[in-house]
């Protein structure tokens, strides 16, 4: 070691410290191998990490997806036609990030948070990564307010509280998008942030329902994300999760914000698609292993926030499309072990012309009439029994003609409850106006009249209440509760309208 001299030591390590740096940027940059389908293996990138962003040139990123031993597998955010075998790629450091913030209300992007509404591009002021670990238990609330759709027939039986995963399921074409957009709608002047998040949807069906927020005045509180169906597998596949955390920033400062993933049966299809391309192993029905942790990472983001984390949500209803009614499938029963309950659209009620086609028995909310005020839980307490009821004597009364008449009268009743609880569509009703119908159904006010009277009969109630009871009205929307003076004051109104009703019936 004393024959070294200083200039020496210096000269080697000067040749290491180059050799190191040499090390580093080797694995920073790597090469293509091969590209095809939106998929693209890298060679010489021993340092990149899962969902890191590398940068292909051409104005094209990827996604790291598969961390093999000799190279990774990375899935396309762009065009793939101008990459090809021996480009260089190189690494950003970066996780898929998305822009967030209140520039994006009144906005249509794409899953990377770029507008495509032929708008000002997005002035990006602050990001989020796509992906992160869902609050822990501890930082939760218990779901307690109500977020009101608008339509009766869930309102009453399958009431959606802040921060609850509630599935929307049945088949093509029932009506699944319209229950989603009502709920949008509903939240007019109520401080409800929505997202909508469109996946494999045709384009025509995107521009229609961005029309119909907009001449509602509802899409200056909506951003809708959309990936269609002739969008890549990977961009599909990432829209739900940017939409999520464009929420999830709204939700943390502490606001609430309403999340619609339109489709996830599409989404299941997007990341099997991809996975077959990596060369991922298949498992049932060719879907990969962690397709039940795809959808669970992603709906477990959705909460009430505690007080001390300042008491935002993020209420999250995927869509699910069914085969032939089978919810025994096997990605429907992923989301709904993973929801806390589900409202099931039955194509036989849509064809019978129901609207919309709930299917009060096989529906269900796991939160239940703790998301309801205690005036709609006094008005609607027995509504799904009495339904129920019907629906078995409807089918008994099939085989037999003479029928007693506690019988005829729960047909009756029932015959009139499932004609109220219709609802056409972008009409969704306030909680003091539901309250006031259900109360009518409960008095059985409307079992006096004929069914195709009822929406005329409903109407004449409501716009009595509104005209000549305001302070009534007023009092039960403050209190949320019905005392035993307003239920009087509320019997009085009612019999008055059916009087004047049937008088006028009579007349003619």
């Amino acid at each position: 070691m004393s024959n070294i001299r200083p200039e020496e030591i210096s000269s080697l390590i000067k040749q290491e410290i180059e050799q190191y740096g040499n090390k580093v940027e080797s694995n920073d940059v790597g090469y293509v191998i091969s590209v095809g389908d939106g998929i693209a293996m890298v060679q010489g990138m021993s340092q990149a990490m899962s969902s890191e962003l590398l940068d292909f040139g051409h104005g094209v990123m990827g996604m790291v997806q598969n961390l093999e031993e000799d190279h990774v597998g990375a899935v396309l955010l762009g065009n793939d036609r101008a990459i090809k075998e021996g480009d260089e790629v190189r690494r950003t450091g970066k996780i898929v990030e998305v822009p967030v913030g209140d520039v994006l209300l009144g906005r249509v992007v794409n899953a990377l948070g770029q507008a495509i509404d032929g708008g000002d591009p997005i002035k990006v002021e602050k990001t989020r990564p796509v992906e992160r670990v869902a609050p822990g238990v501890m930082t939760r609330k218990s779901v307690s307010q109500p977020l009101m759709t608008g339509l009766k027939v869930i309102d009453s039986m399958i009431p959606i509280g802040k921060g609850q995963r509630e599935l929307i399921i049945g088949d093509r074409e029932t009506g699944k998008t319209a229950i989603a957009l009502d709920t949008i709608l509903n939240q007019k002047g109520k401080n409800v942030y929505c997202i909508y998040v469109a996946i494999g949807q045709k384009e025509s069906t995107v521009a229609r329902l961005v029309q119909k927020l907009r001449e509602n005045d509802a899409l200056k509180y909506t951003t809708v994300v959309n990936e269609g169906a002739s969008a890549s597998a990977p961009l599909q596949y990432l829209a739900p999760y940017a939409g999520c955390a464009m929420g999830e920033e709204w939700m943390e400062q502490g606001k609430d914000v309403l999340i619609i993933y339109d489709d996830l049966s599409k989404h299941a299809v997007a990341y099997r698609t991809m996975s077959l391309l990596l060369r991922r192993p298949p498992g049932r029905e060719a879907y990969p292993g962690d397709v039940f942790y795809l959808h669970s990472r992603l709906l477990e983001r959705a909460t009430k926030l505690s007080d001390e984390l300042g008491g935002g949500s993020l209420t999250a209803l995927p869509i699910i499309e069914t085969q032939a009614g089978d919810i025994s499938a096997y990605i429907p029963t992923n989301v709904i072990s993973i929801t806390d309950g589900q409202i099931f659209l039955q194509a036989d009620l849509f064809a019978a012309g129901v609207r919309p086609a709930v299917d009060s028995g096989l529906s269900v909310s796991r939160v239940g009439s703790a998301a309801q005020t205690k005036a709609m839980k006094m008005v609607s307490s027995s509504l799904k029994l009495e339904l129920a009821q019907y629906n078995e004597m409807l089918s008994f009364s099939q085989f037999g003609s003479d029928l007693d008449d506690s019988t005829k009268k729960i047909i009756n009743h029932g015959a009139h409850l499932t004609e109220l609880l219709k609802q056409g569509q972008y009409k969704p009703y306030s909680m003091i106006d539901q309250v006031i119908s259900l109360f009518a159904a409960k008095n059985n006010i409307f079992d006096q009249v004929d069914l195709e009277e009822i929406a005329e009969l409903e109407n004449r109630i409501l716009r009595y209440f509104h005209d000549e009871q305001v302070d009534l009205l007023n009092e039960i929307e403050q209190s949320g509760n019905l005392n035993d003076d307003q239920k009087n004051r509320l019997k009085e109104g009612l019999e008055h309208v059916l009087e004047d009703f049937l008088l006028v019936k009579g007349a003619k």
